[in-house]
């Protein structure tokens, strides 16, 4: 980070980063109206989670915000997209064992680091926004706000809710690739205290520039809230999302590059590649305020995520150059086969105690998480004969017969983890210019691991590993001006081996990676209070990596490797005058592999981390009846593996597998055909670009081509 400093410190000091913002109202309160043209702002003003104690202009923490105006005006439809919003975020393909949203933020991945109203949201399935009221991205090092993981961040969805003020909406959605999508939201107040809210989805589209993939989505997720506007306010909420893709593993690396053909290339059997998801969350939530000084909150939720998956991944056979020519490749279509069901229970109590005192004002909230979370996968092996499980690399037959020869060998899987996580988060404030936050959180975490292989040879395993750590943040605040902050912050996190529910001979015995995250930066309210300026400078450290142990004959990993992320973020949010908004971010990050005992991999960046990203999404109503929007969403080259390949076997030369960057370009029209219905027209990747979207060691998904969607707004 000494090296960044010097050069870009007057620059973040002189032009902060990205906007902090909050979900619109919660349920819970009526918060003071905002008029601003159409009610509708890019700059939300808290945090949702009971956690975040301060105002996020006061928070020492970058969290980025994606409010529902913005999710509604690009025609957001996935999780994956809204997050395209967030710079310091790269998008990465699925797993061989676990499909569903993964990224990696902060130049670490966050694919375990998914929460849905504060709780984890575990499940390997593709997030649809149809419930979704923000999105919050808390990023760096936060283990005290959030338990295990987060080493660059989390991602932590808000739901919709019951609210007193009645409002109801229908979206119906049509465009290109066979695209159809219906969304309603009828919400409902029953009396003077209570309410229903309902959301439904029903969603079918192929994916444009790709053969055979296909994305089906269903949707229900009813809440009712009974208290409003009184003490005492009790949530029960039910989120069911159900899918039946036809999935995507895109094309295969060819030594350090994607292969050069024809990017609309299917290599799965369409008839036999499925991946069917079943989420089912059931949520309980109380509470209850005692005074002006204290609030007592828990959250109660049991959910179970069910998957099939059959998936077919490309894979270039042994002995290749990179002189050979690709229409002599036949590729082995290697299936990737699993079902599973994870569960997840969670009680979740939270304090929250306020007290002022002269000069100084505190507030305290300490807490207790007990959770369970169970996967039971079974994974066969499949094997076909002849040439029954390859395809030309050039001119794939997606079309040919699934006629696998047998089952090599079937995994069984169970592991249940068992965690307590307590807690106590304190903020101080001096006056008007200063404030002090200290946190605190002791995790126990315990996981049980059993495997069976049912082969020629049957084996069995069986591991466990409890761990127990300790994290903490601190941080000061100094306010210049009302309406400003500048902050220094330093944070921790911990990996523990069993982070996703698996263990192995390699890692049972290997205690939690830790990580630290230093930070300073400042937020600014502009213009009144509409526009939001922030910037933070940082340095991310995961300090104990786990690495191959050097010994010779050892299987086991050890705490012997460091990896390094430090750059800057910069941003812009909010209402610039009354017609014109902007939702806006850049980041720079460095990551390298600094320590490892890994052959060709020390000194290499991180895997999909890019140098470089940054968003762009702004909106004009030249009139009160048209309003239009462009975007700009951009990536610089990145890798799909910090280990190097060599360039041809005995070749000498090693590469890393590495994807080119690119900038699309996404359009938006919106027309007020009456007082409560509007025609809204997307296009995205307007200039039809070619990039490649999600990267993984083994594979590369290319991104869509040019989209066209035309839908219907209607409120009554």
């Amino acid at each position: 980070m000494s090296t960044l400093a010097p050069s870009l410190a007057l620059g973040l000091f002189a032009v902060p980063a990205f906007a902090q913002q909050a979900p619109a109202e919660k349920p819970e309160t009526l918060l003071p109206e905002v008029k601003v043209r159409g009610g509708r702002t890019y700059k939300p003003q808290d945090s949702a989670s009971p956690k975040q104690a301060a105002a996020l202009t006061d928070t020492p923490q970058s969290v980025t915000v994606v409010p529902q105006a913005v999710l509604q005006d690009q025609g957001v439809t996935t999780l994956r997209d809204a997050l395209r919003n967030v710079a310091g975020i790269s998008l990465a393909a699925g797993e061989g064992g676990a499909q569903g949203d993964s990224l990696t933020l902060r130049g670490f991945s966050a694919r375990n680091d998914l929460f849905l109203d504060g709780m984890r949201d575990f499940g390997s399935y593709y997030r649809d926004s149809f419930n979704l009221e923000t999105v919050e991205v808390t990023k760096g090092a936060s283990s005290v706000l959030f338990g295990r993981g987060s080493t660059g961040g989390t991602v932590n969805q808000i739901s919709k809710t019951a609210r007193l003020r009645g409002a109801n909406s229908l979206t119906l959605m049509g465009g290109t690739d066979r695209a159809r999508r219906l969304t309603g939201d009828f919400n409902t107040a029953l009396g003077e205290h209570s309410a229903f809210r309902v959301n439904v989805l029903s969603h079918g589209s192929d994916v444009a520039g790709r053969d055979v993939a296909q994305d089906r989505r269903t949707g229900f997720a009813p809440t009712l809230s009974f208290g409003l506007r009184t003490p005492t306010v009790v949530t029960v909420g039910y989120f069911h999302q159900a899918e039946t893709n036809v999935p995507d593993y895109g094309l295969p690396w060819f030594f350090d590059r994607p292969a050069d053909v024809d990017r609309s290339n299917y290599y799965g059997f369409k008839d036999a590649n499925r991946l069917i998801t079943t989420v089912d969350v059931f949520t309980a939530r109380i509470e209850h305020q005692v005074g002006d000084a204290l609030t007592i909150r828990d959250q109660v939720r049991h959910g179970r995520y069910a998957r099939d998956v059959q998936i077919t991944e490309a894979r270039m056979p042994a002995g290749l150059t990179p002189a050979t020519p690709l229409s002599s490749i036949s590729v082995t279509r290697g299936q990737i086969t699993a079902e599973s069901a994870e569960t997840f229970f969670q009680n979740q109590l939270d304090l929250t105690f306020r007290q002022a005192s002269g000069a100084f004002s505190h507030t305290l909230v300490a807490g207790v998480e007990a959770t369970r979370e169970g996967s039971r996968p079974v994974r066969p092996t499949i094997t076909f004969a002849g040439a029954n499980g390859t395809t030309s690399l050039v001119d794939p037959d997606p079309g040919a017969p699934y006629l696998p020869s047998g089952v090599a060998s079937t995994s069984r899987t169970t592991t249940v983890a068992r965690s307590l996580g307590v807690y106590a988060l304190e903020t101080v404030k001096w006056g008007e210019a200063w404030e002090f936050l200290a946190g605190v959180r002791w995790d126990r975490f315990a996981a049980e691991f059993d495997q069976t292989v049912d082969a020629a040879a049957p084996s069995a395993s069986a591991f466990d590993h409890t761990d127990t750590m300790l994290s903490w943040r601190a941080g000061i605040v100094f306010k210049p001006l009302p309406d400003g902050s500048v902050y220094l912050s330093y944070g921790t996190s911990f990996n523990p081996s069993a982070e996703a529910l698996a263990l192995s001979a390699s890692t049972a015995d290997v205690d939690p990676e830790k990580n630290r995250n230093l930070e300073v930066g400042t937020k600014w309210d502009l213009a009144g209070g509409r526009l939001s300026l922030s910037g933070a400078l940082y340095r991310l450290e995961k300090t104990d990596a786990r690495v191959p142990d050097p010994a010779p004959g050892s299987i086991s990993n050890i705490l012997g490797g460091n990896q390094r992320v430090q750059g800057f973020e910069l941003g812009l949010a909010g209402r610039i005058n009354e017609r014109w908004q902007v939702f806006s971010g850049y980041a720079f990050a460095d990551g390298e592999v600094v320590a490892t005992t890994a052959a060709h991999t020390q000194g290499n960046p991180l895997a999909n981390a890019p140098r470089h990203t940054f968003s762009l999404w702004t909106t004009y109503a030249p009139s009160d009846t048209v309003e239009v929007g462009a975007g700009l969403q951009g990536v610089s080259r990145r890798v799909a593996s910090s280990t190097a390949i060599e360039y041809g076997a005995g070749s000498g030369v090693w590469k890393l597998k590495e994807a080119d960057g690119y900038v699309k370009v996404d359009l938006m029209a919106k027309v007020r055909l009456t007082p409560k219905v509007d025609l809204q027209v997307n296009l995205l990747n307007a200039a039809n670009t070619a990039y490649w979207d999600l990267l993984h060691p083994s594979h590369v998904v290319p991104g869509a081509t040019r989209t066209l969607r035309v839908g219907l707004n209607a409120k009554f």
